[in-house]
């Protein structure tokens, strides 16, 4: 099992902004074509505008295929201009259990 942890910094004030796009235009898609979202949570100390996605996948190759499809999905395309004006960093982090 692969785990994914996505942090996206926003602009100050855009968490609200950002998650109102995502669950109107992006959250159904992601899912679909990703699979787990096991966790989607708000800092609540240090830079707390951030989103931070926890995704499960059961390996690298799947990781890799589900994101291609994502990435070549044009509806998703058209989220990520929606929200494209308030991402100052994106981060991605795999993790494996110990």
């Amino acid at each position: 099992m692969i785990h994914e942890l996505r942090t996206y910094t926003l602009v100050p004030g855009g968490v609200r902004d950002y998650l109102r796009i995502y669950n109107e235009c992006g959250r159904a898609l992601q899912t679909r074509t990703l699979g787990q979202l096991v966790a989607l949570m708000t800092p609540e100390s240090g830079d707390i505008n951030q989103l931070v996605f926890h995704w499960a996948f059961d390996s690298l190759d799947e990781r890799a295929r589900r994101r291609a499809a994502l990435m070549a999905d044009p509806a998703f395309a058209e989220f990520r201009k929606q929200v494209r004006h308030l991402l100052v960093r994106q981060e991605s982090r795999l993790l494996s259990a110990a």
